[in-house]
């Protein structure tokens, strides 16, 4: 695969959640002599890899994979770890003679791979404690009502219910005295060196929906419910990120009596669906791939799709 530089070149796939990101990866690093690299959020634990649909055995044996399930739940993977992990992680796989292929849709990764981070500090973990306590005791519109007084700009942006996100702006602004929309106005460092060669998989909704419903039984199948009830008995801290993985909440309540599981499934799904629908429109408005990918992937496309990448290599 001369057309390719390896040491220069990657590919990064995007789509939303069950749109065949990892099939499609995996048929073209084969082609292409690469290696697969994890871009989501929450399979780069290793607590949940049904629930998070982490690549298979068979897949493992195919073609190398990187970080996946590479951190254990009790941590917390930032947009900046990650791209620390992800830079040393292409290198590795340059060094090795081979293609990198970052796959995932989580956009602030996708976006950071791209264009890099913004150099914000590091919120201490008394300040990150503290704040998530407000949260706790509080909620989350007592949060925004904080934020807009001290970050107006990401205060009308945020919506009550993002905690994670609010409890994050919070800390920064507590941390440095700056308010994180200033920090990140700043030119990003750290992207990923060479040449991206962007791809886009954005199947039709309802292709994706009908995806979700039937990937979340072979989940439950497969072993989630399980997953989900070793989870909690660990006890973990609720605000870890492993602890709002899709499905986790539905099933924790079903474990914990709140609702049968038929409620619990219909919950699962729909959590995942409106999921995928935000990841849809965040790469609609924020990702510009050089391919896109709208209908519904079929390995018959494949030397198709290959062609089209080779003319932006």
């Amino acid at each position: 695969m001369s057309a390719f530089k390896m040491e220069k070149d990657y590919l990064l796939i995007a789509g939303p959640t069950a749109s065949g990101k990892s099939s499609l990866a995996l048929d073209l690093a084969k082609k292409a002599n690469g290696s697969i690299i994890n871009s989501d959020s929450m399979q780069i634990y290793r607590d949940l890899p049904v629930l998070t649909a982490c690549p298979s055995a068979a897949d493992l044996s195919e073609v190398p994979h990187l970080l996946y399930q590479h951190l254990d739940g009790s941590s917390r993977c930032s947009v900046a770890l990650w791209l620390t992990l992800v830079a040393e992680a292409v290198e590795q796989v340059r060094n090795a003679g081979r293609l990198p292929i970052l796959v995932g849709g989580t956009g602030m990764y996708l976006q950071a791979a791209l264009n890099g981070i913004s150099p914000i500090p590091e919120v201490s973990s008394d300040v990150q404690a503290a704040t998530q306590a407000e949260l706790d005791a509080s909620g989350g519109a007592h949060m925004k009502e904080a934020l807009c007084e001290v970050d107006p700009i990401l205060g009308a942006r945020l919506e009550a219910g993002d905690s994670q996100r609010l409890v994050r702006a919070l800390a920064v602004y507590r941390q440095t005295g700056t308010p994180l929309s200033t920090w990140q106005t700043l030119p990003g460092e750290g992207q990923i060196t060479g040449n991206p060669i962007c791809i886009s998989l954005m199947p039709e909704r309802q292709a994706i929906y009908d995806n979700i419903d039937s990937r979340f039984e072979t989940m439950i199948a497969e072993g989630g419910l399980e997953e989900v009830r070793a989870l909690l008995a660990r006890q973990l801290d609720p605000s870890l990120p492993v602890m709002k993985a899709l499905g986790v909440s539905a099933l924790r309540d079903y474990l914990e009596g709140s609702h049968d599981f038929e409620r619990a499934i219909y919950l699962a799904k729909r959590d995942s669906r409106h999921y995928a629908k935000r990841q849809m429109t965040w790469l609609r408005n924020n990702y510009i791939p050089q391919i896109s990918i709208t209908e519904k992937y079929l390995k018959r496309n494949l030397d198709k799709i290959f062609a089209e990448i080779l003319k932006f290599s």
